[in-house]
């Protein structure tokens, strides 16, 4: 699976606007970090598109840091416009990290997924969790959960089940 992020969207929608407030340098190398270690847990490939650097060059800009792409508008263009460019022109299965109506809206009209900010932002805790404690993660042998009872007044809605779907494949 593909991961496309809304690079500075994730940032200040989540607790890593404490770094950016530092400055934005800061806060991209938190998102990468912590995005480092959520690809050594999930190994999807990961992509964080930021709004060009100090106005933009002319041309994308592309780079990579510890396995995650990274790529950075070109001048007089936003990186909303770019991740619906790289949504509608590829041919993979895409999810969309990114609070952003607009963008969610046009991930889903091309046939790719779309999840929030902060529903990311969980899983990346989850899996820093998990990184810096790997013996919580192991379940015991022949353990399941109690199984919830189901009826029409419980259940969740499509919608709702569809975003749920989407987040236990991360």
């Amino acid at each position: 699976m593909k991961i496309i992020i809304d690079g500075y969207n994730f940032i200040r929608q989540t607790d890593l606007r404490r770094f950016e407030n530092v400055s934005l340098e800061n806060g991209r190398k938190e998102l990468i970090r912590r995005l480092a270690i959520y690809k050594r847990a999930k190994a999807h490939k990961i992509t964080v598109v930021f709004d060009g650097v100090l106005g933009g060059s002319f041309s994308e800009e592309r780079d990579r840091s510890t396995g995650i792409g990274i790529v950075y508008s070109r001048k007089g263009q936003t990186a909303d416009d770019v991740i619906k460019r790289m949504v509608r022109d590829s041919s993979e299965k895409i999810t969309v990290v990114t609070s952003d109506r607009d963008i969610a809206d046009a991930a889903v009209r091309s046939g790719c997924s779309a999840i929030s900010s902060h529903a990311f932002a969980q899983k990346l805790a989850e899996a820093e969790m998990w990184g810096a404690f790997p013996e919580l993660g192991v379940k015991e042998e022949g353990y399941s959960a109690p199984k919830e009872k189901k009826g029409p007044s419980r259940r969740v809605t499509r919608r709702k089940r569809g975003e749920e779907k989407n987040l236990r494949k991360l």
